[in-house]
Parts: C-alpha cells; sequence; structure tokens
C-alpha cells in the first residue's frame, strides 16, 4: 500500500467497502455513508473544487461530520494541504490562521459562518468559501460577504456530471496516484498553551505511520463502533478515528453538534445510547465530567445507594491495584463481596448511561489523574491513558488490555523510538526524569514558515517535545508535565505542577479548576475557580450558615484534602505544596484564551487575566487565604447564587 491517506481509503474501499464509515444525526435520524460511498464523494468534490481553480491549501472550520471528512480527503486529491480548525477559535484567531497558512478555500457550516464572515476585513477578496450545510440563511450572509461562495450539495452534483465522462474518472483516478507520501498533509496549529500557535506539518507519511504504529501498539479488532465526541480538528482525532478506521472497518458516530458547543454537551449522553458505541476517545476534562456525572446521579438515588457505591469503587480500587502488578490473592478476597454487590446493583446501571455495549476508552490531550482510572476501571469502563503531541502525529505511548498500569502513559508504541534527555542533552537511564525526545518516522516536517522554531524543536532527526518525564523499570513512560511550564523556587530548583493541581481537583467537590504559581518565589500560591453550587449544597448538609466566611472555611479545608488521600500523601514533596489561593471570580474560559480546545489550561492566558490576583498573594495581605479579596469574591458569588 502507498504511504499516503488516498491509498488507506482505497484499501478500505477494497476491503469493507460497503461497511458503514461515517454516520451522522440529522432531523430524519441517524444516516450513514459507507467507505465507497464516501469515496465517490471525496472525488466528485475534488473533481468540482479542480473545476473552480483551487490552487491552494483549504481549512475546515466545522463540528464534525461526514462532509467535514470528505471536504479534508477532497483537498488530498486536489494535492493541497487541509487547516483543521477548532470551532470554539474565535474570528481574530480564525483570520491569523488563514492568513498564515496562505489557505485560498475555507469550509464553514452555520454554526461558524459568522466568526468566517467577521475574518472577512483581513482576508483576500479571491477566498473562496464552501457552506457545508444546505442552503438557509447562514449561506445567504456568507454571500453577501464573499464573492466565491458555494453550496457542498450543488459541487457535489457538479462533480457528478463532471465525473460522467470515462475520461473524467481516470484523471480523478490519477490525482490520488499521484499524493506522494512526503507530501504535507494537514497544518494543524499548536493551542497556544505557552506561547504563540505554530502551524505543525503532518505529511501523509508521517499519519500512515503513526496509524501501523499505533495498532500495532494497541490491537484493536475490526469492526468497533466508535462514537466521537473529540473535535475531528485534533491529530489524535485523526489517527485513531478517521485513519485508523481505514485499516480497521470502523464505523464513526459523530455527536450532533447542530446547535453548537453546548448542545454537543447536551446531546453527548443521549447518542450514547442511541449509538451504543463500544470504544470512544477521550480527554481528562471530559472524564472528569463524566465522572461527576455519575456521582451526581447516584447521590440522587438516595444514601443507601450512594454508600453502596463508594463500597464498590473503593472494594474495586484495592482489587485492581496497579492492574500491571495486581495485589496478592489473598487481598482480593476481602473487598469481593462490595465489589460484587455493587456490580450486581449498581455498575451495570452506570454502564447502561454509555449505551451498555462501551468496552473502554483511550484518553489523551493531558494527563489523566490516577482516581479518575481508578475510577472507571472500577466501574468496568478503563480508561486507557495515552501520551502524545501533535508534532509526532500524535500517538507516542498507550496502555492497553495487555499491558496497562495505572498512573501511567503506557509503552512506548512500536516503531517509535524514545529517550530521556537531561538539560546537557545526555541520555538519562530508567527512573530518571528529564525531557522527553522521539525519533521516528512519525515525526514531523517542521512548523510552517517557521524555520527557528523547527531547529529548536527537530535535532539530528530527534524530536525535544518540550515535556518532562521518565521511564520505569517495566518500560512504561510517566509524563509529568509541560517545561514551560514549571514551578520555580526562589532557589532555581523546578517542579512541573499539572500533577499537583490534578489531586486538588479530584479530591475536592468545590474546586472546579485550579492553577499553581511559583516563579523563583519562596512557596508556591494557587488560583482556583470554585463550584458555588456545591459549596452551598456541602454547608446545608452540614447545617452550616450560608455565608463568605463558612463558605472559606470549607475552601480551606477541601483545599488540602489531597494530602489525607492515600494516593497522593506520600507523592508530592512538600514545598511544592500551594500554602495559600486566590479565588477568581469566573471559571477560566476559552472566550478570555484561558482554555484551549481541548480543555487544558493556558496558562499565558490565565498570568494575562489574573497576574494582579498572583502578585497579591506574595504580598503582605494576600499571604493567606483567609484575605478579604477572597471573601469578597465569595460574597459576590453567593449573591449571584441567591
Amino acid at each position: 500500500m502507498n504511504e499516503t491517506i488516498p491509498a488507506m481509503l482505497d484499501f478500505a474501499c477494497q476491503h469493507f467497502g460497503d461497511a458503514p464509515y461515517l454516520r451522522e444525526k440529522l432531523d430524519n435520524g441517524w444516516t450513514a455513508l459507507s467507505y465507497r460511498q464516501t469515496r465517490a464523494h471525496v472525488r466528485q468534490l475534488a473533481a468540482a473544487l479542480r473545476s473552480i481553480g483551487l490552487q491552494g491549501p483549504g481549512a475546515i472550520v466545522s463540528e464534525g461530520k461526514p462532509a467535514w471528512v470528505i471536504a479534508e480527503n477532497a483537498l488530498f486529491l486536489c494535492h493541497q494541504f487541509s487547516v483543521p480548525l477548532s470551532i470554539k477559535l474565535s474570528a481574530e484567531e480564525i483570520s491569523f490562521r488563514l492568513q498564515h497558512s496562505k489557505a485560498q478555500i475555507v469550509f464553514c457550516t452555520a454554526i461558524t459562518a459568522d466568526k468566517v464572515i467577521h475574518s472577512a476585513a483581513k482576508l483576500s477578496k479571491t477566498l473562496i468559501v464552501v457552506y457545508l450545510d444546505p442552503i438557509n440563511e447562514g449561506f445567504e450572509k456568507l454571500k453577501a460577504s464573499y464573492e466565491r461562495v458555494y453550496c457542498y450539495d450543488q459541487l457535489l452534483r457538479n462533480g457528478l456530471e463532471i465525473l460522467s465522462s470515462a475520461e473524467a474518472i481516470n484523471t480523478v483516478l490519477g490525482y490520488a496516484d499521484m499524493v506522494k507520501p512526503s507530501d504535507t498533509a494537514t497544518v494543524s496549529y499548536t493551542s497556544g498553551t505557552t506561547g504563540n500557535p505554530k502551524g505543525i506539518m503532518l505529511s501523509h507519511a508521517n499519519y500512515f505511520h503513526d496509524v501501523h504504529f499505533s495498532l500495532a501498539g494497541f490491537p484493536l479488532r475490526s469492526g468497533l463502533r466508535m462514537f466521537v465526541i473529540l473535535p475531528i480538528d485534533h491529530a489524535y482525532a485523526h489517527t485513531i478515528a478517521l485513519y485508523a478506521a481505514l485499516i480497521k472497518n470502523f464505523s464513526l458516530s459523530f455527536v450532533d453538534a447542530r446547535n453548537g458547543a453546548m448542545g454537543l454537551l447536551r446531546n453527548i449522553p443521549i447518542n450514547m445510547k442511541e449509538v451504543k458505541p463500544q470504544l470512544m476517545l477521550t480527554v481528562p476534562a471530559l472524564t472528569a465530567n463524566f465522572m461527576n456525572r455519575i456521582v451526581a446521579g447516584v447521590k440522587e438515588k438516595g444514601n443507601f445507594a450512594l454508600k453502596l457505591f463508594r463500597a464498590g469503587i473503593d472494594a474495586r480500587v484495592r482489587m485492581n491495584a496497579s492492574v500491571f502488578k495486581k495485589t496478592i490473592w489473598y487481598k482480593r478476597i476481602m473487598p469481593w463481596f462490595p465489589a460484587a454487590i455493587a456490580e450486581l446493583l449498581v455498575f451495570k446501571k452506570v454502564r447502561a448511561i454509555f449505551g451498555g455495549d462501551l468496552s473502554f476508552c483511550i484518553s489523551g490531550g493531558a494527563h489523566l489523574d490516577i482516581k479518575q482510572q481508578e475510577f472507571f476501571k472500577a466501574i468496568g469502563i478503563p480508561v486507557y491513558q495515552g501520551y502524545g503531541l501533535t508534532e509526532a502525529a500524535p500517538v507516542v505511548s498507550t496502555n492497553n488490555h495487555r499491558a496497562h498500569k495505572l498512573g501511567t502513559s503506557g509503552m512506548i508504541l512500536p516503531g517509535i523510538e524514545c529517550v530521556i534527555r537531561n538539560d546537557a542533552g545526555e541520555i538519562l537511564e530508567r527512573g530518571k526524569k528529564g525531557q522527553v525526545c522521539l525519533r521516528g518516522k512519525n515525526i514531523m516536517q517542521g512548523y510552517l514558515y517557521n524555520q527557528q522554531a523547527t531547529e529548536q524543536a527537530l535535532r539530528d532527526d530527534w524530536l525535544y517535545t518540550g515535556d518532562l518525564g521518565f521511564v520505569d523499570q517495566d518500560g512504561f513512560l510517566h509524563v509529568s508535565g509541560r517545561e514551560k511550564a514549571l514551578l520555580i523556587f526562589e532557589d532555581g530548583e523546578k517542579y512541573s505542577p499539572e500533577e499537583i493541581e490534578d489531586a486538588m481537583v479530584s479530591t475536592s467537590s468545590c474546586i472546579s479548576q485550579c492553577m499553581l504559581y511559583c516563579d523563583h518565589k519562596r512557596y508556591t500560591s494557587a488560583l482556583i475557580s470554585v463550584d458555588i453550587e456545591a459549596i452551598v449544597e456541602k454547608l446545608t448538609d452540614q447545617s452550616k450558615d450560608i455565608n463568605a466566611e463558612t463558605a472559606l472555611e470549607l475552601i480551606i479545608k477541601e483545599f488540602s484534602l489531597y494530602n489525607q488521600d492515600s494516593s497522593y500523601r506520600e507523592l508530592f514533596p512538600s514545598q511544592w505544596r500551594p500554602v495559600t489561593f486566590a479565588i477568581v471570580p469566573r471559571p477560566f474560559s476559552e472566550a478570555e484564551g484561558m482554555i484551549n480546545s481541548t480543555l487544558k489550561m493556558v496558562r499565558h492566558g490565565i498570568l494575562k487575566v489574573y497576574q494582579d490576583l498572583i502578585d497579591y498573594q506574595y504580598d503582605g495581605l494576600g499571604r493567606r487565604p483567609t484575605n478579604q479579596k477572597n471573601k469578597a469574591c465569595l460574597e459576590e458569588l453567593l449573591a449571584k447564587k441567591q
């Protein structure tokens, strides 16, 4: 097989052409396109795009849907690269990416059309816009803003007409053969968690090899039903969903996102019951949301159900241990009974929420807190933590059903070399922490129009990831955080904050988000957003007055809960544990540039908004969490709640 994505699609058509590939929910229910139908639409769209003179790359600003996949593959047949963009980007961010990539065409939908329109002032008048939804008011708005606006359905019809002759069909068939493995397939812009976004160039060969490396490292059976809830502009969803399906005959059902991001969240539980997925890709923020909703749902059933559920979770956690190295057999006997009762009366009902057939999830995008890993393993839907980055196309390591160790990012995939280096560039032995460095055929070509950044990241064929970690004696990779996100003590000692942040949020129902800070300071501080409803509920349960004083007392208590938890008690050095905190008036949000599209914190964005609160914690008045600013913030939040 040629090492290109069009060749992978041809392979899929040859081996399981009539099987369903892409599914979406419309007004009349779920509809599906087979592999063969998908390729036919790709060819039709490519023929139509060539007929209107497409000669440059194309951006896609759309929710996940079959038309998205077809648009990207059509760009490949036009010998252009795709620029996948998040629907959550602002108009200014879209404009920057379109300009920087020199995109000649942009595909959009009803929920992204306004952002594309607002980008118009800075964009070339020759920009081609393709509307992926049926003609409606959004389409008419676009026509008023751009000269060259086309409807996707009409382009498909035009392409079908163009391909009515044998000569035209042979010409289009030749398009795929002309695509080279070294051709750039996508330019994915970094989320910018530690700086300005860079355009990561991934070739067809990069994706081809990472798909095969991933399937070798995590053997998956053919024909799985996958529910796609992650944005497909991510390289993660490209490799493990869109492209792995071409090798393994997966059926991909996209979450119904026609009403935007808020509608998407409401539709996830509805769609899961309809699709009955066997596999899902997820990120820690989503699994945390699932976990919180499950606990809240069990709590509504009453104290008996909640106690039974918690006893079952605790029993399963003790039985599972690290999973990789189980506890001695006789230590698993005592927890067996409460685990069996919880399985019979609670866990089966919990799994039904996910459709009833979900076997496991694969998590990437950020560190997955061990509490989440223990929780989902206990209820019978393990979440296998992996590690990757877009520059590696993106999967590097993963746990799986054959080799699973809780608290790790799994074993390095076959075909990828991984070494850990210190600041001097020396390779460290197993167990020593340093920078994760990678080499393999999955490693990016470089950063678009940014030679300096490319040379900094790629040195002697090695990708310097900027991530800190180590490989343990069993061969499992542990990733502790970004090098640029480090806490730095006043003596210059450094520490990665992500695991402490995850532990604090995981053990407290009152703290929703947490960012630690220490930049050459004597102690670590924190910015936290709080769940005011959870605080009010807890104070009510404790029969306490609901005011800023009692709320702050509760938060201070929960702020240190992780210190009492056996999973974390001995894990973190004392000097890096935060001694104070400042409460922010609203959650970290994407709108303010504090959260990226994978729901990870953008630290420089948070500092930009809340630098004054950080500074306050290092002055005489703010060194204690009982300070007046925290009280005033809670008074305001409680007033809004009432």
